[in-house]
């Protein structure tokens, strides 16, 4: 069971995701806040797994919300859902923490898929979301040209890319007829070779160093 909080200003938007994700036997809504204030004090009673923030909230911005779950809330992830595709916010939140950063438009199978990446401890950024975080990352100048890493191997550097266009483990696994263990495994030492912490991270590196 995967236990969700909603965090959106819009009452609106909060029936419209418990409508949607409700119906689902794996998830369950344990609670919904309209403020950063009600969000961190549900996450501290409830605890969830994951949830879902609106990156504008009245009092506190979704950024800092993002960053103290982080730090203090680290059982939970968080995954930003929003209709802003701004390069410097998607940068600051990925940098804040966030386990995905989703668009509202996207088709519900995909927030769906999306959330239950997170739940495996994968991350979640949709298509439009990574064509905007790569453009970013390719204009930053290389601080850092020198990489002190393990070269990637061929097939992993195919991994990487497929990682880059928000393709979970599954989906990777199918296009290249290989297990999805298998791809779990891939994707464990490719982090481990950048030493970095997750799969947003691995991209963002890779970008940087024009592998991608």
């Amino acid at each position: 069971m995967i236990r969700l909080l909603l965090i959106d200003d819009h009452e609106m938007v909060r029936e419209g995701l418990k409508a949607m994700l409700m119906t689902e036997p794996d998830f369950r809504i344990v609670g919904d806040a309209a403020t950063a204030a009600q969000a961190l004090e549900l996450i501290e009673h409830l605890k969830p797994d994951i949830a879902l923030l609106d990156v504008r909230l009245p009092d506190v911005s979704g950024v800092e919300v993002c960053r103290t779950v982080t730090m203090r809330f680290p059982g939970t992830a968080v995954i930003i859902l929003t209709t802003f595709t701004d390069e410097k916010l998607v940068a600051e939140c990925i940098q804040a923490g966030a386990r995905g950063y989703i668009i509202k438009d996207i088709e519900r199978f995909d927030l769906k898929r999306s959330i239950r990446a997170v739940a495996r401890g994968e991350g979640a950024i949709d298509s439009k979301t990574a064509a905007i975080l790569m453009t970013q990352l390719r204009r930053a100048p290389q601080t850092n040209p020198e990489l002190p890493l393990e070269p990637l191997s061929a097939q992993q550097l195919v991994i990487l890319r497929l990682v880059a266009q928000g393709l979970s483990s599954r989906e990777i696994a199918k296009k290249l007829y290989l297990s999805e263990n298998t791809i779990k495994g891939y994707v464990q030492e490719i982090l481990h070779r950048l030493n970095v912490k997750n799969r947003t991270e691995a991209v963002m590196v890779a970008v940087k160093h024009g592998w991608l």
